[in-house]
């Protein structure tokens, strides 16, 4: 896959709040090309520092705070990122959070609809608001889900996980059918453990990743030119 860099073009992506994440990855990549991102964490300390630090190197990133989880708090933020952009050309919907549930029988209710939150219901809320200024531009949004979602994938104990990244490709697919007429795209990258800070802290030394730069180029095909007929589409990634 190619792609045209997105130069003089405004990213939003979500979910950049801790060093060494995968948004972090995301809105760096693409800030290195040109485009202006927009960074969204609900903690705007957090979203502040990664700016910063990609702001000292000249780059033209704007940190924002949003409970995603909120409707409406969402679509608040995503105007204010529209007037300070002067327009919304791609959304990189990169948040969310993994936990295990156990076992269906024996899961924790809080805990199983916390996972549909944070990973199906960000991803509902930040759709909602951003795809009116999609249709402006044009533009597209792509979503972070997970090979968990996809058939014949392993899923024990993590019921929660998989059914919110379900939900996801359920969501895109929706999108990609309803905005077809007004030009938005919708597309989603599946991958399996994506090397971050966090997982590597986690899994075993030998344990295989995908690599951030291959999330990073399928979401850069995805946003680009060359991908202009693309939507509703899945992109598995394997390590």
């Amino acid at each position: 896959m190619t792609a045209t860099p997105l130069l003089r073009r405004s990213v939003v992506v979500t979910g950049v709040a801790k060093s060494g994440q995968l948004g972090e990855a995301i809105a760096l990549a693409f800030a290195r090309e040109g485009a202006r991102v927009s960074v969204v964490a609900r903690n705007l300390e957090e979203a502040a520092a990664r700016a910063d630090e990609m702001r000292g190197v000249g780059l033209d990133v704007h940190p924002f705070a949003c409970d995603l989880a909120d409707p409406a708090v969402t679509a608040v933020v995503a105007g204010a990122i529209a007037t300070a952009a002067g327009a919304v050309d791609l959304v990189v919907h990169a948040a969310g959070g993994f936990a295990l549930t156990g076992p269906v029988a024996d899961s924790d209710p809080a805990a199983f609809q916390r996972q549909l939150t944070i990973g199906l219901g960000t991803a509902y809320a930040t759709a909602r608001a951003f795809i009116p200024l999609l249709r402006v531009t044009r533009g597209s949004i792509v979503f972070i889900a997970s090979a968990s979602a996809l058939p014949g994938a392993r899923v024990k104990g993590v019921a929660g996980y998989a059914v919110a990244k379900g939900g996801v490709l359920t969501l895109m697919r929706a999108i990609a059918q309803e905005e077809h007429e007004h030009g938005v795209r919708a597309n989603a990258i599946a991958p399996a453990a994506i090397r971050t800070l966090a997982n590597a802290a986690a899994m075993p030394a030998n344990a295989r990743f995908v690599e951030p730069s291959s999330v990073v180029a399928a979401i850069r095909y995805l946003a680009s030119p060359e991908a202009a007929q693309v939507t509703g589409q899945v992109i598995e990634l394997a390590p």
